[in-house]
């Protein structure tokens, strides 16, 4: 630079009818609320990013809190996001957090025990943003949604009462474009399962208040518990993990409810020869809309997926074997615990596996095989992933997640 200083811009000077120079008119583009409300629905579906715009001013506020414009949200982003996990353990259930601030939601916002009557049950199930808890040898079954504080109470048939019962809750809306995330308890559907010498299902529709027939499988078949293994939900058909003997751990057994069919039947697990625990496997996603299973042994992860023959016949192959060490994350972790690493948990919508190594809760996508860790704990008990939609102006528990939720960490 020369050093000399350059001289500023002037505003165009124009002349008025009175003769006296004023600065000329800016022509701007007109913004709209139309306009305003495509621009905000591209943020990004985390949970701070509509708080942070409805604190920005009262306009804002009003567009991102009013329900056509949730929808909208919604619709845009099609899935919910993942908020973070429901974990048991010995003082009732909690709720982790997995995502980093300013989008954190703090435990108490999902605090169960504010719930009367919900003290004491444990959870058999969570999906699209609802949760499935029972009473322990009682026959109160609760469908709760944590994000308004609406809870169900519901009467179970006496077959579901003691036993080995299982069970699922899931929105069945049928709408087109229909995209979960606070959605209408009306529109969700509870089904159980007892596997007492003959398995036999139950559908509950919260929009009718029913319970229907009892359905029970083709033929009797004895399997038995492998500890609250949650329901997988592959297409239209539910699928829970049991084994056919206590003695013999590698034969697997799996109950599929076909949502569609209202059928009950028992299939068989791949054809395993080590001994696992039943922690250490779970039902997945597999490519194309298959039914997968996920077993981690010793150094290995291994992958099956369940193909159907040109005889209406179906066949396990094997789809992909793993050495832990080569898994993003863990390699340093895994030590002398190789051989004790629980599969904690299953996200059906981000097809992520839950695992236990360290003292640590790590996710692994199944499809990159890239893990990260989630946060330290000593516990391992089963744990339900959790997706909505934080939007501002949702009750929770009688109050509001208003822009205050910012200030959390």
């Amino acid at each position: 630079m020369d050093g000399r200083r350059r001289p500023r811009p002037h505003p165009q000077i124009e002349a008025s009818e009175e003769g006296v120079r004023s600065p000329a008119v800016t022509k701007y583009l007109p913004f709209n609320n139309d306009m305003l409300r495509e621009i905000l629905l591209r943020l990004p579906p985390q949970p701070s990013s509509l708080l942070r715009a409805s604190a920005v001013c009262k306009r804002w506020r009003s567009l991102v809190t009013d329900t056509k414009f949730v929808s909208l949200f919604r619709a845009h982003h099609r899935k919910p996001p993942l908020l973070g996990l429901f974990e048991a353990s010995g003082k009732g259930m909690a709720f982790k957090s997995i995502l980093d601030p300013p989008d954190r939601i703090p435990p108490q916002r999902f605090n169960l025990a504010c719930h009367s009557g919900v003290r004491g049950h444990y959870l058999l199930d969570c999906r699209h943003g609802c949760l499935l808890l029972k009473a322990w040898a009682k026959e109160e079954v609760f469908v709760c949604d944590p994000m308004t504080g609406q809870r169900r109470r519901l009467v179970a048939p006496p077959e579901f009462v003691r036993g080995q019962t299982k069970g699922a809750v899931l929105c069945t809306a049928g709408d087109h474009g229909h995209v979960h995330g606070g959605c209408h308890l009306s529109s969700y559907k509870v089904v159980l399962v007892s596997s007492d010498k003959r398995p036999v299902a139950c559908v509950y529709s919260l929009e009718t208040g029913q319970w229907g027939n009892l359905i029970p499988t083709k033929f009797p078949c004895e399997i038995y518990d492998v500890g609250t293994t949650a329901a997988t939900l592959v297409g239209n058909v539910l699928y829970w993990l049991f084994k056919a003997d206590t003695n013999t751990l590698a034969s697997d057994r799996i109950l599929a409810f076909d949502l569609d069919r209202q059928s009950l039947a028992v299939t068989v697990g791949p054809p395993v020869t080590n001994g696992f625990f039943g922690g250490h496997r779970k039902i997945v996603k597999a490519a194309d809309g298959a039914v997968g299973f996920a077993i981690l042994s010793n150094y290995c992860f291994q992958m099956w997926q369940k193909n159907v023959n040109g005889q209406g016949g179906a066949i396990w192959m094997p789809l992909k074997t793993i050495e832990m060490h080569n898994i993003l994350g863990l390699s340093r972790q895994i030590g002398e615990e190789r051989c004790n690493i629980p599969l904690l948990g299953y996200d059906e919508d981000n097809d992520v596996i839950f695992v236990h190594a360290s003292h640590n809760v790590y996710a692994v996508q199944l499809k990159s095989m890239q893990s990260k860790k989630l946060y330290g704990t000593n516990c391992t008990n089963p744990i339900h992933p959790f997706t909505s939609f934080y939007t501002p102006g949702t009750s929770i528990n009688g109050g509001s997640n208003g822009a205050e939720m910012l200030h959390d960490t």
